[in-house]
């Protein structure tokens, strides 16, 4: 469930705020939030898990916003990063560090050190390089480093191939016959702490059957551990769940919660999650404007005011996101057209052979399901500033991030002195 519809006048709200409204006071293209979408998914998340001793660590890297963050951790949940910038997004935004998890393949020593002095929950390992670089850094600055080795159990999550994370082939992960040998060098050093082991085989996943399968693949290692005396504390499965973008039926949180509980429940572990897509995915849209149409043959082209650098999905995963007028048009034909953006790239498109009303210049569209690897994958490239980012919550709304102005994108960069510039000889 998400909180924007259309209300009797055929006006679509974000909560009980008018996005036409909205458009016309802070312009075009910008990223809109529901405070209480956002709200509704973590309690939904938490509520699924209550017959397990859990943690819910929110993935920042879905959406990143300092408001987002500070909700979600008022709310009492935890954080998943991948570098060190994340980690101080966490801490600004008054989240625990006892609530982290560091993840991610390449962690630099620096970034090691200040999660240790920040005093996180445990560093995810996923390698054996990595692993000895965690416990170098912990002698050196004389903290012991909490660690949980992510483990590839081999799982197909049956998704995207940018996005499935468990397989053999994949960058991810310790392979599963050597993790045993790793957790075996970690609990011999006297600069590491194991405290879990961490899984995660995919995003967008909307069946819960890899999901227990990787479970219960890693429970197999637990217990070889446990009669070895190695203990652990939680067993973090990652996350992935999936969203409905089109008509995709993802498996209720509660059922893949009571799939979790049956088997960690017994044996007394916490577990651990890091959902990222499923509490923001569906909270957010990308409020935009019509440019123009335009008729190539027998192509009809909406060029709008947003563009892959806005919302890069479609073009990188070619996915299907839906998009919707923000006003009602019943009195206008239906046409199929291609929803495209300005930047100079064909892959620079929203959609393909979409069937919307006919529009026209100033029309307002909105991208739906796009709270979450949004706004936090866009860049500026061809030199454009990135989208407003707004919360609605309730009848009111609140600028979280404003509209880079085009002297932001260069306002660090420095010009060459002129008098180095080196002198080219026109004449050769």
């Amino acid at each position: 469930m998400n909180h924007f519809e259309y209300d009797a006048a055929g006006v679509l709200h974000g909560e009980g705020v008018s996005l036409v409204a909205l458009a016309q006071a802070v312009g075009t293209p910008t990223y809109v939030y529901s405070h209480a979408t956002l709200s509704r998914h973590y309690r939904v998340m938490d509520e699924a898990l209550g017959g397990v001793d859990h943690l819910i660590c929110y993935s920042v890297k879905a959406n990143s916003n300092l408001a987002v963050l500070q909700l979600l951790a008022s709310l009492g949940s935890g954080f998943d990063i991948v570098s060190v910038g994340e980690l101080r997004r966490v801490l600004a935004a008054g989240g625990d560090p006892a609530k982290v998890v560091f993840s991610g393949v390449g962690k630099r020593d620096d970034e090691i050190a200040a999660a240790l002095r920040a005093g996180i929950h445990c560093l995810n390992v996923e390698s054996a390089w990595e692993l000895a670089r965690c416990a170098i850094v912990a002698e050196q600055i004389g903290l012991p480093a909490p660690i949980s080795l992510r483990v590839n159990p081999d799982v197909d999550a049956k998704t995207h191939a940018y996005i499935s994370t468990g397989l053999r082939s994949s960058k991810f992960g310790v392979p599963f016959d050597e993790a045993l040998r790793l957790y075996r060098q970690a609990h011999a050093s006297p600069h590491l702490r194991i405290v879990g082991i961490d899984c995660h085989i995919g995003s967008q996943i909307v069946e819960p059957a890899p999901l227990v399968e990787a479970l219960e693949r890693v429970l197999e290692l637990v217990d070889t551990l446990q009669a070895e005396g190695v203990h652990l504390d939680h067993v973090d499965m990652g996350g992935g769940l999936g969203i409905t973008y089109k008509d995709e039926r993802p498996a209720p949180p509660r059922a893949i919660g009571e799939a979790y509980a049956a088997r960690l429940a017994p044996r007394g572990l916490r577990l651990l999650v890091e959902p990222g897509r499923v509490i923001a995915g569906n909270a957010g849209v990308l409020l935009m404007r019509v440019l123009g149409t335009k008729t190539n043959g027998d192509r009809t082209f909406v060029i709008t005011d947003a563009a892959m650098n806005d919302n890069i999905r479609p073009s990188l995963y070619k996915a299907w996101q839906d998009i919707s007028p923000v006003n009602h048009h019943p009195d206008r034909p239906d046409e199929v057209v291609d929803v495209v953006g300005p930047i100079c790239e064909s892959g620079d498109f929203f959609a393909h052979d979409r069937t919307l009303p006919a529009l026209v210049r100033d029309d307002l569209l909105v991208m739906r399901s796009t709270g979450a690897y949004g706004y936090s994958m866009a860049s500026n490239y061809n030199s454009r500033t990135r989208p407003a980012e707004v919360m609605v919550h309730g009848d009111s709304w609140t600028v979280i991030r404003p509209r880079e102005d085009v002297a932001d994108l260069f306002a660090t960069e420095r010009l060459l002195p002129i008098a180095r510039l080196p002198v080219v000889d026109s004449s050769s």
